[in-house]
Parts: C-alpha cells; sequence; structure tokens
C-alpha cells in the first residue's frame, strides 16, 4: 500500500464524499444539469489558475531538481487542462474573457487558498498531500466513470470524462502519485502521519465543497 492509498483509508469519510458526490453520478449517467456543469466548469477554470500557483510554489519550495522537474511537469499540465476547459465552455457562448470575468465562488476561495496555504505554511510533502485529491483522484473518477459507460462517443460529458480517463492524464496522475510516494520515503514519520492525513481529508471534503457548488451555483 503507497501512502495515497493509506492516506485514503485514513480519510475514507471524506474521500467517499468526494469521488462518490452526487455530481459525479449524474455525470456517470449522463442526467448532470447543463446548468450544474457549466457553473462547475467556470469555477474549474478559475480553480486550475490557482492551482497553477500551487505548482509554481512547488517548484519554490524544491531542492532537488527531481522534485522541481515533477513540479514544471505539474503546471504544463494544468495548463494544458485549462484548455479542455475553454473548449467546454465555447459551446455555450462564454469566452476566455468572460470566463475570467467571472467572480469566484466561496467554495473555489476556500479550496484552493487551504492548498496554497498548505504549500506556504508547510514543506513540499504537505504541498503535495494537499494537492494529491485533486491531481490523483481526478484520475480515479475518470477512470471509473469511462469504465461504467457503455458508449462514451455519445455521452453528453465524453469530453470531460474522455480527458481524465485518458492515456495522457492518467500518466500525470500516476506521475504524481510516484512523486508523493518518494516524497514521503524521505521525510515522513508515522506521527506526521496523522497530520497528513488531516491535510487530505480536509483537501477531499473541499472537493466535495466543490461539486456541491455546481449544483448550488446552478439554481
Amino acid at each position: 500500500m503507497d501512502i495515497f492509498d493509506r492516506l485514503k483509508a485514513a480519510a475514507a469519510p471524506q474521500w467517499s464524499s468526494y469521488v462518490d458526490h452526487d455530481f459525479v453520478r449524474q455525470m456517470g449517467e449522463g442526467t448532470l444539469s447543463e446548468a450544474a456543469f457549466r457553473t462547475y466548469l467556470v469555477q474549474d477554470y478559475l480553480f486550475l489558475i490557482q492551482f497553477a500557483r500551487a505548482w509554481a510554489l512547488a517548484a519554490y519550495k524544491s531542492r532537488l531538481p527531481s522534485d522541481i522537474r515533477a513540479a514544471q511537469a505539474g503546471l504544463a499540465a494544468i495548463l494544458d487542462e485549462t484548455e479542455l476547459h475553454l473548449r467546454l465552455c465555447a459551446r455555450w457562448g462564454l469566452s476566455q474573457a468572460d470566463i475570467e470575468a467571472a467572480p469566484e465562488h466561496q467554495a473555489t476561495v476556500a479550496y484552493t487558498r487551504y492548498v496554497l496555504d498548505c504549500g506556504a505554511a508547510g514543506d513540499l510533502l504537505e504541498l503535495h498531500v494537499a494537492l494529491a485529491p485533486c491531481v490523483i483522484g481526478y484520475a480515479e473518477i475518470g477512470r471509473r466513470l469511462s469504465e461504467n459507460i457503455a458508449d462514451l462517443a455519445s455521452h453528453p460529458y465524453r469530453e470531460w470524462i474522455g480527458e481524465y480517463a485518458g492515456e495522457g492524464y492518467q500518466s500525470v496522475a500516476a506521475a504524481a502519485r510516484k512523486h508523493l510516494d518518494e516524497l514521503a520515503a524521505r521525510s515522513m514519520t508515522e506521527q506526521r502521519f496523522v497530520e497528513l492525513a488531516g491535510i487530505f481529508g480536509q483537501a477531499s471534503k473541499l472537493e466535495a465543497d466543490f461539486w456541491q457548488m455546481g449544483f448550488d451555483g446552478a439554481v
């Protein structure tokens, strides 16, 4: 069991509230309203801007070239991810300027600033633990949804699911998971694991709140 599996087990209720949220279930079933998805998508674009800052912070916190390269790869993946959001938002006539002018929802602020605070106040391991539910969790969600959909080509959310289930993003998540394990091997003690599990659990809860924001913002 690697550090990611240990963190999931230690924060099982929070993790379940995130990956099994009704937003995820309805997306997989194709019953999620376009209004909820659109609200989520705009906020997720704003979210990714802040997460790009978090990856830049990871580079600053790094002391080894390998850690800096990992941060560089994470930042590049985030910027690529924003392109998906722009393509999907364009379907509803939303330009990049429109999206970037949208106000950040409270759930967006709460989650992104929590991650940035973990990075600013803690070390590189703490920052990557805070990032993990998003970076690695989206790969798990995308893969699971893809495996349970008989005909992805006709699914209303095929582009989103295909992006996170695809080989490109799965490789990003696998690299992030491996790097997290390497960081833990360097500096984690069993006493410290309790603190890290708390960070992971809080980040997972904030992920669940972010899905819920999609519902609430669409009303």
